[in-house]
């Protein structure tokens, strides 16, 4: 039997050898990504470099501006710790004046339940 046309025909294409090497598909080794970042990153480099400086920002407020914000700050927050010291010893002197008034009436109590146990042992 001879062999058809179309045998020959795809015999010519296809290797029919199983143990011949198979063609692994191109990849980028990591060379060639380094040299792709490097490529990239000079480009970026460059394109900063001739986009020129950034025109500097003006200042918002002034040192001077700042300096007397800062202290007039300052000014409040010490007038706003002495009305809390003042509170505080407002407070105080209140606490003190309660604890003198109950201290009388602790003594005043003692005294009486002094008198009550002296009658009651005779």
């Amino acid at each position: 039997m001879a062999p058809s046309r179309t045998t020959h025909h795809a015999s010519r294409f296809m290797n029919t050898n199983l143990n011949s090497p198979i063609p692994a598909p191109r990849s980028l080794t990591g060379e060639g990504w380094a040299a792709i970042a490097g490529a990239v990153g000079s480009g970026f480099l460059l394109a900063k470099k001739l986009r020129g400086p950034r025109a500097a920002k003006p200042e918002l407020v002034s040192r001077g501006d700042f300096y007397a914000e800062m202290l007039a700050i300052q000014e409040r927050l010490n007038a706003n710790h002495l009305g809390l010291l003042e509170k505080l010893d407002a407070n105080h002197r209140e606490l003190l004046a309660a604890l003198e008034r109950h201290a009388v009436r602790i003594n005043a109590l003692e005294a009486g339940l002094a008198r009550v146990d002296e009658r009651s042992r005779k």
